[in-house]
């Protein structure tokens, strides 16, 4: 590591001789591979980059110049060559540096990036600011991949950018893939374009756009030459870089969707560490969710599946593998998956629309407008809905409860286990009037046995599970497993009532009446926000029909949750074991 030692900003990597960059990213991509071999991270995409990262910041004046990186699963190379060599181990840790790049963590970090496809809007907003404050000749640069590219906003601002004269440089990283592989019209598009056998008009000129390219992306003289050359021509560009995910490591290029986030590996060798367990351990329940679609498409020929982007991640790839032609990875394009799946059910199918519940988000006004409105039964199955971990406050699924439960018509609910959730996807395809919004956590579920055989829930039904004196806990989703423990092991047992509310919509309002009447105290438990929730639910319920029991509302506080351990941060917003028994103990003081 003697060059890379040396540098501790962009400045000091300036001084070195081109000729000595080559062996610089060696050294850069061998450390990512150290680190990220120990304390796990996003592997893949970073490796790819290394020399781009290192052309960009030996040409440009960064952080006077402005560099953006689309999402942020690239950037580790950037964060270790902008003064965060010393403390990259502490990558994703609690208290560490982000995953991603974060505008409050370092000036070189000149917008934070988590989700696709924004970078090209950022980087023409700083640059028409530029221009209105005479800084001509700031440059800005907007790293974005070929699977981001496709994506409805990043074509909103290439539409934009074509018609301004501002000075930025798309940087399109083409390798290909994104977490999954790229799929879609544009990546057929830029393959033919790596062959030479694109029809004569080059897109990116049509929108007005300087194109150059492709070239390669692990070259650093042809991409040192090339980026100096267009340091100097006027107006909005795009230079087309063609590289390898994984590049450095042979097991990340030959297994390119299980090396981009692949937790803990042999630096040496790239063999993954799988964690040793001494049983059988229930299932994640992404998978529940994928086999169960299965189950019920082979019953069910109206059934469709769709998700933008994550077949792997989001367990689809099982239907894709098993009945590829009612199954659809529609890339980064969220609001398109839920119009999509609109205009499947207004012609009599029966589509399950699979999102993360932190990607929902950014097709909230579908859900509202093409879906809710019309009364059109849409089945949304929500992956990775609370607290996730390390991927931090852009990934944490703990909004979504209270932005759906303020639309009409949508249904909301929480499964406790594998059964609630098999049972609830079952119920939903044998002909609902409103759409659904089925949330579940990352993670494993609490059964072992889980194909069950199906059984229909009724809309809008909780149901006890433990009678109690004092204190009702209400709870809806997968941490009402936890809440059984917490009461199973204390000495309060007998005091305490559980009830899993199943729905955030409709409320059970019937076991609701019988709760406020029976026990003196509630206490509601969600792992999403406070404000807006189901907590907030029962309150305006009790409000409403004048109930004057104690309520005590577990939740997330109002404000961003950073990353760490999905335990870690249970801890720190309070709902832990032991701080719900310590709600719990209090309450029974009073």
């Amino acid at each position: 590591m003697k060059l890379l030692n040396t540098i501790h900003s962009p400045a000091d990597l300036r001084k070195l001789k081109k000729s000595e960059l080559p062996e610089l990213a060696q050294e850069v991509r061998a450390f990512i591979i150290d680190i990220v071999s120990a304390k796990e991270g996003h592997l893949g995409a970073s490796l790819g980059v290394v020399e781009l990262t290192i052309a960009l910041h030996y040409i440009f004046d960064t952080p006077t110049d402005k560099l953006i990186w689309d999402v942020g699963h690239q950037a580790y190379g950037h964060k270790i060559l902008t003064g965060r060599k010393e403390k990259f181990d502490t990558n994703r840790q609690l208290g560490g540096i982000s995953g991603f790049p974060k505008r409050n963590e370092s000036t070189y970090d000149d917008f934070g990036t988590g989700h696709s496809s924004t970078s090209i809007s950022a980087i023409l907003g700083m640059a028409i600011a530029s221009k209105l404050k005479g800084a001509l000749q700031k440059q800005h640069i907007a790293v974005i991949g070929d699977a981001s590219i496709a994506s409805g906003m990043a074509f909103e601002g290439l539409n934009h950018l074509g018609v301004t004269h501002t000075n930025v440089l798309i940087i399109l990283n083409d390798n290909t893939i994104g977490i999954d592989p790229s799929v879609g019209a544009l990546k057929k598009y830029l393959t033919n374009v790596k062959k030479g056998i694109a029809k004569d008009e080059n897109i990116f000129e049509c929108l007005n756009l300087t194109y150059s390219g492709p070239v390669d992306g692990h070259n650093i003289d042809i991409l040192i030459a090339e980026l100096e050359r267009l340091k100097s021509v006027p107006g909005p560009k795009l230079l087309h870089v063609i590289t390898t995910k994984g590049k450095g490591l042979q097991k990340a290029e030959e297994n390119q969707v299980a090396y981009h986030a692949p937790g803990k590996f042999d630096k040496n060798t790239g063999e993954l560490i799988h964690k040793a367990t001494l049983q059988k351990e229930p299932p994640k329940y992404q998978d529940v969710f994928g086999h169960t679609l299965v189950e019920l498409a082979k019953k069910n020929q109206k059934i469709i599946g769709i998700t933008p982007a994550m077949p792997t991640g989001s367990s689809l790839k099982y239907m894709m593998e098993e009945i590829p032609d009612r199954a659809f990875d529609v890339g980064i394009a969220e609001q398109h998956a839920v119009t999509m799946a609109a205009g499947m059910v207004a012609e009599g199918l029966v589509p399950f629309c699979t999102v993360y519940s932190t990607f929902l988000q950014r097709a909230y006004d579908q859900v509202i407008h093409d879906v809710a409105l019309q009364g059109l039964p849409v089945i949304f199955c929500l992956d990775r809905a609370g607290l996730v971990g390390q991927d931090g406050a852009t990934h944490h699924g703990v909004f979504d409860i209270a932005f759906l439960r303020c639309i009409p018509n949508l249904i909301v609910f929480c499964p406790l286990n594998e059964s609630e959730l098999r049972n609830i996807m079952y119920t939903a395809q044998l002909g609902l009037k409103n759409p659904i919004a089925i949330r579940y956590p990352r993670g494993r579920g609490v059964t072992l046995d889980w194909r069950t055989n199906f059984e229909k829930i009724n809309i809008g039904t909780a149901k006890e599970i433990k009678k109690g004196t004092k204190i009702a806990i209400l709870s809806v989703g997968h941490i009402g497993n936890r809440i059984s423990e917490i009461i199973e092991q204390a000495a309060f047992t007998k005091e305490i009532g559980h009830y899993d509310m199943r729905f955030v919509k409709p409320l059970d309002t019937d076991m609701l009446n019988t709760v406020f009447k029976k026990y003196e105290s509630i206490i509601t438990v969600e792992d999403g926000c406070k404000k807006g929730g189901f907590g907030t639910a029962v309150l305006e319920y009790a409000s409403e029909m004048n109930f004057k029991n104690t309520i005590k509302i577990l939740g997330i506080d109002d404000t961003f949750v950073e990353h760490g351990t999905v335990e870690e941060l249970y801890k720190i917003v309070g709902l832990d074991d032991e701080s719900i028994k310590k709600q719990i103990e209090n309450l029974l003081k009073q």
